[in-house]
């Protein structure tokens, strides 16, 4: 049995995992956790059997929609259909550590904040812990430059391991969001403008062949695609522009559950 009042649940979502799958399911603290979600983005391997072998709720899409499009599943099923009042987010690769997973909902479940993200810089050594130098160093610039702009201050935007309160994405229209990795920064830009208390914690990474990572170009088109939304946050604040990732949420929510349900 979970040890809190607010339901809690991993939301994973998978693209090619089932070299990793059962390792990241092992490390979940489940008495931390009262559902676990699996969202399938159209694998060619066998992950979703073997998620369903392990007694994970799965959701599988028909066509691929992208890393961005996978979370958006992950997040109206964890809300709409489990009632989820915590939502964290888990790479099902193992290259983030599920045991930190308490410090990720500790504050949240005290109310002390709406979301809680994992940072690699914080967490010692990342260099060190295998991150390419190319992509340590585009993540401090990126950071540098995001800081600047939010006119807050995290060590880390870019890390794949957070927490989301149900306040935080009922906040939020993250339907308007990009289906690929900029949907990360969208969200935080989107948080940013709503008023969200973001926290950060420290954890490390492993870096391997069967972690899932994107290459060097991609990540060049990732990088001005993170330039180009602190170019519409700015254009937003200012009432100048505001593009449709920043509108209200216009979709209807069931309400929050504050019974604990066994798994």
């Amino acid at each position: 049995m979970p040890l809190h009042e607010k339901k809690v649940v991993a939301v994973l979502p998978a693209y090619n995992a089932q070299k990793t799958l059962q390792a990241t399911y092992d490390d979940i603290p489940k008495e931390w956790v009262d559902e676990i979600l699996l969202v399938d983005d159209c694998s060619r391997d066998d992950t979703v059997e073997l998620s369903r072998k392990l007694g994970i709720r799965t959701v599988v899409h028909e066509k691929n929609r992208g890393y961005g499009g996978n979370q958006k599943t992950c997040y109206h099923t964890a809300m709409d259909e489990m009632g989820a009042d915590i939502m964290v987010m888990v790479h099902p690769d193992h290259q983030y550590d599920p045991t930190i997973i308490p410090e990720l909902v500790k504050p949240l479940l005290r109310g002390e904040c709406d979301a809680v993200f994992g940072s690699r810089m914080l967490g010692g050594r990342p260099i060190e812990g295998g991150m390419p130098k190319w992509k340590y160093f585009a993540n401090l610039f990126l950071t540098m430059i995001e800081n600047a702009t939010f006119y807050v201050f995290l060590s880390e935007y870019h890390s794949g391991f957070r927490a989301y309160s149900r306040r935080y994405l009922e906040s939020i229209d993250f339907d308007a969001n990009s289906d690929d990795f900029v949907f990360d920064t969208e969200i935080i830009a989107q948080g940013v403008a709503k008023r969200m208390l973001i926290r950060e914690v420290p954890i490390q990474t492993r870096y391997f062949d069967e972690a899932s990572q994107i290459g060097f170009w991609r990540s060049v088109r990732y990088g001005l695609a993170i330039l180009k939304t602190m170019v519409l946050y700015k254009l937003h604040k200012k009432r100048i522009y505001s593009h449709g990732i920043f509108r209200d949420p216009a979709r209807p929510h069931l309400p929050a559950t504050a019974a604990v349900h066994p798994r």
